[in-house]
């Protein structure tokens, strides 16, 4: 009973400390317009803690405006529990029909000791021909994000929905103290001008936030929006704090540290309430007398500092508590009641405690149940039982051994996250060392692809292909079970050589070759074809011997025998992504040979495929390199140590097929079987120097293609809004393609 009165004494504070804490230092302004200004913010010297909580008001106004130290930021609202509310404006970009740019407005945010709150706003972007990029700076680093809207009809736009067809959001990084907006659109809004005429960027407060189609063409005269920011005390741990004189937690209150940066906030002490930070701001509630504390006394109540005491009167006996043994003039009915209800109180505490327990456990197991069925256990176990005996198949590890396996998912056993999930490194009770890979929600309705999936990945018995050995259904998420591969990603290798060992040409021409031939295997000889999806070096895993392991199916899409593409979401790894995908959202097997042709490129370079750290004609590697093929610039692009270390021609032969690989036209493009051919060829060559002697220049073009049309590019028409993006993964809804 003590638990439940502490409880409904702390929620009812809680709910009047608002209006009675908003204290300003005595004989400072308390007001400014509709805005209470507490203690440590003030509108003059010596009313604030430092200049950080300046409130400047404009009394020119009616009412009175309040703004944010001597900037134009308006503030709207301050609230002790370290947030304020303040309004921002929006940036747009409005086009005439031609295209040609009407008006803009550019927005950018800086604040020089608060941050912008990462849990109450969003970044949102509207327009159906909209991508918006948010940019700016966490600590000394640099940061980046954004989202992308499109849509070609005002039908499919939907009233509150920000999924990416007219409205899309992303979150905000923790501890952003700037930020600048950008806009961009792919054709200038001629397509859906009828309709959007304007790109729109903002960030605002989610819960104040509701988007309407309607905000598509007039958001421009909606005035600013609120968004919110965390503020904080100085920037030492509570334990510094309290030994400066500059301390600001006051008199009964309590110092607590912000959670994502040093720094920390003041809070009145348990039966006190009003401004911590002034002397005396945190006074005692009268728990006897005030209407919204529960008073359990009895008899007489007796209040103390920061709590009270029940009593009996004269004559009586007991604890003056109404729930505890109360007031009564019998010592012997006080001494019956008090064992009956000790003893009762024991019995009853016993009897839930077992009966706790065996709910508890109870729960626990149809818990486990229920995901397993959700998951599709009971299909995975008919479909394994068909698989026994003709060949390996996957096993279902129970939860249990895969939380034991990780020390309960320690954070120590993570070895990487992706956009799909966390892999972290086990140990099982037979002492095999293996990848555990925790993904994100599935959804129901990819309940059987995944199963099948599951069962065709547990089936490749393929050299360079990452085993899959089981997998978990007993938990809300599927986890994933693989061979624990020990020599990291093959992007750590080309793009960190500072911590690994550099790779030769040699190495980097045969881990091409023994990745384009899984995803040959996957495309054309497994039992069902296979598209991976998101290719690249960090799901490209090496091994002791610096085997290349294709990993991470987690994007993958397994391709019915009977279909040559299928319409899905748009999904994968920005830079590496098909531009025929993403403009369709058809997905193809050269979907995969794209990505593969950037990862050739990566190899042969030596550089990022997207880095907004270059020059904006070389932020999209694979535009960037196709350019400077075109103007026979190859080897300023190439790697030197590779120019150094590697054969001419066969650098050549391997940027004529980078080439092939990331024409925008899928058909254009060579199949991966013969991308693999090719490499393999050229590693022959490589091995048995006497074999590209004896062949002669027309079975040369035979086997590597036309090489000898310098390095340009075929015209591909206009590709180059398939690339400017700031996100690492993107999921974009589209309808039939469009």
């Amino acid at each position: 009973m003590n638990s439940l009165r502490k409880f409904l004494l702390v929620t009812l504070v809680a709910a009047m400390a608002a209006p009675a804490s908003a204290q300003a230092k005595p004989g400072c302004q308390d007001s400014c317009g509709n805005l209470s200004i507490p203690y440590p913010f003030g509108t003059k010297p010596g009313c604030y803690y430092n200049r950080a909580f300046l409130i400047t008001c404009n009394d020119t106004t009616n009412p009175p405006k309040p703004f944010l130290t001597k900037s134009r930021i308006a503030v709207t609202n301050i609230s002790l529990h370290g947030q304020l509310q303040i309004l921002q404006s929006t940036a747009y970009n409005c086009y005439e029909q031609s295209g040609r740019q009407a008006s803009y407005n550019l927005h950018w945010l800086r604040l020089s000791k608060f941050r912008i709150s990462s849990t109450r706003n969003k970044f949102t972007a509207i327009g159906c021909d909209t991508y918006a990029t948010i940019r700016g700076y966490l600590g000394e680093n640099e940061y980046a994000s954004g989202c992308m809207s499109i849509c070609d009809s005002i039908d499919y736009v939907t009233n509150g929905s920000c999924s990416g067809i007219g409205c899309c959001q992303t979150s905000i990084p923790k501890g952003v103290r700037y930020y600048e907006v950008t806009l961009e659109s792919y054709n200038n809004h001629t397509r859906v001008w009828n309709f959007s005429r304007c790109s729109f960027a903002f960030v605002v407060e989610e819960d104040k936030f509701n988007f309407s189609s309607n905000y598509l063409s007039d958001l421009k005269n909606v005035e600013k929006l609120p968004v919110v920011v965390d503020w904080s005390i100085g920037n030492e741990t509570c334990e510094v704090a309290r030994n400066s004189s500059g301390y600001a937690c006051k008199d009964n209150s309590n110092c607590y540290e912000v959670d994502y940066d040093a720094g920390y906030r003041c809070n009145c002490s348990e039966g006190y309430r009003g401004n911590p930070y002034l002397p005396n701001g945190c006074q005692d509630i009268d728990e006897c007398n005030d209407p919204t504390v529960l008073n359990p006394c009895e008899k007489k109540c007796e209040n103390t500092a920061g709590s009270y005491k029940c009593s009996c009167p004269k004559w009586y006996k007991g604890d003056g508590i109404k729930n505890g043994t109360g007031c009564t003039v019998d010592q012997l009915l006080v001494i019956k009641i008090a064992l009956g209800t000790a003893i009762s109180v024991i019995v009853l505490l016993v009897g839930f405690t077992l009966l706790y327990l065996g709910l508890k456990k109870r729960k626990l197991i149809m818990l486990k149940e229920k995901f397993f069925q959700q998951n599709g256990g009971l299909m995975l176990q008919q479909q394994l039982s068909r698989q026994k005996g003709s060949t390996e198949t996957a096993k279902i590890f129970t939860a249990e051994e895969l939380k034991k396996a990780t020390d309960n998912y320690s954070d120590d056993k993570i070895v990487g996250r992706g956009g799909y999930g966390t892999v972290f490194k086990g140990t099982l009770i037979d002492n095999r060392v293996v990848a555990i890979k925790k993904s994100k929600i599935v959804n129901q309705s990819q309940i059987q692809q995944f199963i099948n999936e599951v069962i065709v990945l547990s089936q490749i018995n393929h050299r360079n292909v990452v085993k899959l050995l089981g997998c978990c259904l007993e938990t809300e998420v599927p986890l994933l079970v693989y061979e624990f591969i020990t020599n990291g990603t093959l992007h750590d290798h080309i793009h960190n050589e500072s911590k690994t060992a550099p790779l030769s040409w040699k190495t980097r021409l045969r881990i091409a070759a023994e990745t384009a031939g899984v995803l040959s295997y996957l495309h054309s000889a497994a039992s069902v074809p296979i598209i991976h999806r998101d290719v690249k070096p960090t799901n490209i895993l090496l091994d002791e011997n610096y085997t290349a392991k294709v990993s991470d199916f987690g994007a993958s899409r397994l391709v019915p025998l009977d279909q040559m593409q299928l319409s899905t979401l748009v999904q994968g790894t920005l830079g590496y992504l098909d531009p025929e995908y993403l403009q369709t959202s058809q997905l193809t097997e050269k979907s995969d040979v794209y990505s593969f042709g950037v990862v050739l490129v990566e190899l042969l370079t030596g550089r990022k495929a997207i880095s907004f750290d270059r020059p904006e004609e070389e932020k999209n590697l694979a535009i960037y390199f196709l350019s400077a093929l075109k103007e026979d610039r190859l080897f300023e692009v190439l790697q030197r140590r590779i120019v150094q270390e590697g054969n001419t021609e066969q650098l050549k032969e391997v940027a004529v097929l980078a080439k092939k690989c990331l024409r925008v036209n899928g058909e254009e493009r060579p199949s991966m079987k013969e991308v693999a051919m090719e490499l393999e060829g050229l590693r022959v060559m490589e091995q048995h120097p006497w074999v590209n002697s004896e062949l002669n220049s027309e079975e040369t073009e035979c086997l590597l293609g036309d090489t000898s049309n310098t390095f340009g590019i075929e015209s591909t028409g206009n590709t180059t809004g398939a690339y400017d993006s700031t996100r690492e993964h993107i999921v974009l809804p589209l309808d039939g393609g469009r």
